[in-house]
């Protein structure tokens, strides 16, 4: 399913599932794509670091080369340019990958990071217009202004993730702190505490899943270091078996009982978004351990046979 995050900043449709993973996991691909290749286990932020080091060395080389007479003055502005995008780089890898800030210094951070993902783009607007007038004159062919134009694009699409980046960071400001639950020596989920394996939090009796789900997935993210592990999303080929309408709804394959779990309720009930935890399969209602978020799903046999005690009317009228 496709979601579309529409801010004052403009729309952005990513699939929800995929929301989490293209902020935290491809991101960087997009973000640094001009950067040269490191290995996965190299930390992000000491990369990035290193990137301004080059850029600083390169000036100093591009500067002894000018006064020799070997290439312009004008490649040291260049040099310049390239510094001060790395150094964007770098601010853009610690707020974009980086552990969240606390609360009081969200709004700065987002400033920071918005500002320096913008900077990027009007650095390689200014190349785009500056390439489009050589091609223009006549200088230059037209495939010239090709990768400028892709490299904006894909800097704009860069400022977009750390828009939303921010927006998410506002969020999570704003957003109470859920209550910390004491932790009893046994298993939270047991037949005395929870009857017939299940607990149901009736929260508010609402959930609206494009307002409340992205919020909850970059937050587990961040929590756990792995995306939210949505096991059925809406309707599904095992709800109407089972008889049930899950539109609207969300299971989670988390124990309910283990940490990720704890975790997720405190986080429903902090929001007082309604649930079921399951801490086992119950016939009839859940094939497996897991946390559903949403009110309770209707049957869908209730739907049919009322569809069928109409059409059953009609045809007495009829044959009246």
């Amino acid at each position: 399913m496709v979601e579309d995050f529409s801010y004052p900043y403009g729309t952005l449709k990513f699939p929800m599932r995929q929301l989490l993973s293209l902020l935290l996991s491809f991101g960087a691909v997009i973000l640094f794509s001009s950067t040269p290749a490191r290995s996965a286990d190299a930390p992000l932020t000491a990369a990035a670091d290193q990137q301004v080091k080059l850029a600083q060395i390169e000036l100093q080389r591009v500067k002894d080369l000018v006064d020799a007479g070997a290439l312009p003055r004008i490649r040291i502005a260049e040099a310049e340019a390239k510094i001060e995008d790395a150094q964007d780089q770098a601010i853009l890898t610690r707020d974009m990958f980086g552990d969240l800030p606390d609360k009081t210094q969200s709004e700065a951070v987002s400033a920071e990071l918005t500002a320096a993902a913008q900077r990027r783009v009007d650095r390689q607007q200014a190349r785009v217009d500056e390439a489009r007038k050589l091609v223009d004159a006549g200088i230059a062919a037209k495939a010239y202004i090709e990768p400028f134009e892709a490299e904006l694009s894909s800097r704009q699409t860069a400022l977009n993730l750390a828009q939303l980046r921010a927006h998410l960071l506002a969020d999570l400001a704003a957003a109470p702190e859920p209550p910390i639950a004491p932790r009893a020596a046994e298993p939270l989920l047991d037949a005395s505490v929870l009857p017939q394996g299940m607990e149901h939090y009736e929260g508010d009796g609402a959930f609206n899943e494009s307002r409340d789900l992205p919020p909850l997935e970059f937050a587990f993210s961040s929590r756990f270091d792995r995306p939210l592990p949505i096991s059925a999303e809406g309707e599904t080929e095992v709800h109407r078996a089972l008889g049930f309408d899950h539109r609207g709804r969300v299971d989670v394959a988390v124990v309910p009982d283990a940490p990720e779990g704890i975790w997720l309720r405190e986080y429903l009930q902090a929001r007082k978004i309604p649930y079921y935890a399951f801490a086992h399969a119950v016939p009839g209602k859940a094939t497996a351990a897991h946390i559903h978020i949403g009110p309770g799903s209707t049957r869908l046999a209730n739907a049919t046979a009322s569809r069928l005690s109409k059409h059953s009317a009609g045809h007495v009228h009829n044959a009246d």
